[in-house]
């Protein structure tokens, strides 16, 4: 799931958690993203607008230092319909569930199972890592809502339709040109003065 952290000045939505203050019972936290926030979340994920952006999550702490982090992030983003260009307004609605851990339970990468196990072994999904003690929840909250977007948006109703190829393949487009190249006059068999 990890997509390259962003530091905390480039996030468009971040709510750090340290993970030494976590409550015993764990912390359950609601998140909604201001104006201002929704406008960096449109532009990073290349959506015309967010219009509305919110989160609720379950924060356990877990045995040796790994977090869980489970819940939900909703939001209404504004796109550009693929077939008609007209603005398309989508919900999304993704589900989270991610472990953290300290960066030095975690292995080097993906690499290293294939390396021990061969090519053809399954890669466990790995914990991400908790960062300088926190978790950013407005971070993972951008990451699952990013992860939501429909990459190609339709209006309702709207649908793609292939222009019509001729029956009659003297009709085509590329007719004139085939036609051009088999006559003795035509291009064919001729090199172009001074080679």
């Amino acid at each position: 799931m990890s997509k390259g952290h962003m530091t905390g000045s480039d996030l468009p939505w971040s709510f750090p958690v340290m993970v030494a203050q976590l409550p015993e019972a764990g912390l359950h936290q609601a998140l909604e993203a201001t104006a201002a926030q929704r406008e960096l979340i449109a532009k990073a994920a290349g959506v015309n607008a967010v219009l509305r952006a919110t989160a609720s999550f379950d924060v356990v702490a877990e045995t040796e230092g790994r977090v869980s982090v489970t819940g939900k992030v909703t939001a209404r983003v504004e796109q550009t319909c693929v077939v008609s260009l007209d603005p398309v307004e989508n919900d999304i609605d993704e589900d989270i569930a991610v472990v953290f851990a300290p960066p030095a339970q975690i292995p080097a990468g993906a690499k290293s199972v294939q390396k021990d196990e061969g090519d053809d072994a399954e890669i466990p999904d790995l914990p991400e890592p908790i960062v300088h003690g926190a978790i950013d929840l407005g971070q993972l909250a951008t990451e699952f809502l990013v992860l939501g977007i429909d990459p190609y948006p339709r209006k309702p109703g709207v649908t793609f339709v292939p222009p019509e190829t001729p029956e009659d393949p003297d009709e085509h487009p590329f007719a004139a040109l085939k036609a051009l190249k088999a006559t003795p006059g035509g291009s064919q068999g001729k090199k172009p003065k001074g080679k």
